[in-house]
């Protein structure tokens, strides 16, 4: 049985890229509305500016969740000896 205290630095990994992916999200989808409220008012070239920064944003939270949250998932499901996948 793997005692708490051990599991301590793996359960922070685990929020910290679960509310960095989270985060992440949230401000590509503000950033994307920016954008549109942007373009809609007139303002074309920073409305564009804007909505590439939403969607760079986006696919930085998609790595992030992917490849960091995904496998510490999986690293802490291993080290806590749960199988069910």
């Amino acid at each position: 049985m793997v005692k708490l205290l051990e599991l301590l630095p793996e359960v922070v990994e685990l929020v910290i890229f679960g509310v960095g992916t989270v985060a992440l999200s949230l401000a590509s989808a503000y950033m994307e509305l920016y954008a549109l409220a942007t373009a809609q008012s007139g303002n074309t070239t920073l409305g564009l500016w804007a909505g590439v920064v939403g969607v760079v944003l986006l696919a930085f939270a998609y790595l992030v969740g992917t490849d960091k949250f995904a496998v510490s998932v999986r690293e802490f499901r291993q080290t806590t000896g749960d199988q069910s996948e």
